[in-house]
């Protein structure tokens, strides 16, 4: 298994997710500062040109939230994700994706001064939903989905950690804590620059 990667990317997401696994994997250097990511070799392997991208064998997997769904499937004996059948599936989905479909394209937007748009004709809404969803779906206490740590606390708290850290987001204290929290796993300080501690 190939993750392609560099510390100051998204795949630092996905790279905090292998750690948790305790997986095997080829880590592999793409220097996207350098314009590596757009060699012909590399494209071959992501047309989009971005990091992270996984290869497992013949399946390329792209994408910060679907390599970390990929992962904690194919490794299910590691408790990353509530089973198939859970009735915790839908939540679980749920944090999984609101933050690349919703989150991503907010603070991308509010990082472009005077851009207009419609509400009503974007799929993530405006901010003020958008804000007020991140205070609702972040946990008091423990994990998104409770006492158990999955991929969600990966994906979802790996991306209010990246707003916080840029200033995207400025945090209330419940998501301060739960951000806080995050950081003290060992996986999450094995796979972020000490600096993120």
């Amino acid at each position: 298994m190939k993750h392609y990667y560099h510390p100051m990317s998204r795949a630092v997401t996905t790279h905090w997710m292998l750690m948790e696994l305790g997986v095997e994997h080829e880590q592999v250097l793409v220097d996207y500062m350098a314009g590596e990511n757009f060699s012909a070799e590399f494209k071959a392997i992501n047309p989009m040109s971005k990091l992270p991208t996984l290869v497992d064998g013949d399946v390329v997997v792209t994408e910060t939230a679907a390599i970390c769904a990929y992962l904690a499937d194919k490794f299910a004996d590691k408790g990353m994700a509530p089973a198939v059948t859970s009735a915790d599936r839908g939540r679980y989905y749920r944090y999984m994706f609101f933050p690349g479909n919703t989150l991503e394209p907010m603070f991308t937007v509010n990082q472009m001064p005077g851009a207009e748009y419609s509400p009503a004709s974007v799929g993530w809404g405006d901010p003020e939903r958008c804000l007020a969803t991140i205070e609702a779906m972040t946990p008091a206490a423990d994990w998104a989905l409770g006492q158990t740590f999955t991929a969600a606390d990966v994906v979802y708290g790996g991306t209010l950690d990246f707003a916080c850290q840029f200033n995207w987001l400025e945090p209330t204290p419940k998501i301060a804590a739960y951000v806080k929290r995050l950081k003290s796993r060992e996986a999450y300080r094995a796979s972020h620059d000490p600096d993120w501690h």
